[in-house]
């Protein structure tokens, strides 16, 4: 199976929240562009104008939109409108929430399918559980990704590291690739997850929030 993102590649997250002093698309562009010249093989990126400034990158853009609605905790392009922004604004790959929470969105499958067949893109499966993946390459995901583990009821507790055992379980029961995503936090770990059998691994927080990476540092420095 041919897909844009490479077999054994580094994806780079590059997303800030708005209380973040590196949020806004002139600083994820600049994010992109160093992930890009440190080896990266594709961007993931959050809404249409960040997902429009890290084309320069000349990589393959994985765009998500968050939109939040009290009714439903499914934020992650909810909605075939989401998706279609994506698309606009010239996102190589969609990522949607696949999860099998209460949705106030359009269903997961209506939305994979008008991505596929209605905008001519990939589709990125974000899941947290094993039966997730099942359902989501079932219903025609180019890639399911362990985004989710920990972060709903049916994965919970939330463990401190990355959910190995969760990729190591889709690889074996699913045929399309399996992108690892979720606390890889150090280069070994994210290494840990290609000998797991991911297709890719997706990096966010430690490379891309230098807030966050102080903070660690900090702790440990201060003993807390």
């Amino acid at each position: 199976m041919t897909t844009l993102i490479e077999k054994g590649g580094l994806i780079v997250s590059c997303q800030a929240r708005e209380d973040n002093p590196l949020h806004g698309p002139m600083f994820m562009a600049a994010m992109a562009l160093a992930a890009r010249d440190g080896g990266a093989c594709a961007i993931r990126a959050n809404g249409p104008e960040d997902v429009k400034a890290v084309k320069a990158t000349g990589l393959p853009v994985i765009g998500i939109h968050k939109v939040f609605d009290e009714a439903s905790p499914v934020y992650i392009t909810p909605t075939i409108a989401a998706a279609e922004a994506l698309s606009g604004a010239g996102a190589d790959i969609i990522a949607l929430d696949c999860t099998m929470r209460q949705r106030s969105g359009d269903p997961a499958d209506a939305i994979i399918q008008h991505v596929r067949d209605t905008l001519g893109l990939e589709v990125f499966a974000d899941v947290s559980t094993l039966e997730e993946g099942m359902a989501a390459a079932s219903m025609g995901a180019t890639y399911v990704a362990t985004t989710l583990s920990g972060y709903t009821d049916a994965s919970a507790p939330k463990p401190e590291g990355p959910d190995l055992a969760l990729i190591a379980e889709l690889s074996a029961r699913i045929d399309i690739p399996v992108v690892a995503e979720g606390r890889f936090n150090t280069p070994e770990l994210a290494r840990a997850a290609i000998d797991a059998g991911a297709h890719a691994v997706v990096v966010g927080t430690m490379i891309t929030n230098p807030r966050e990476i102080t903070r660690s540092f900090a702790r440990r420095v201060l003993g807390h």
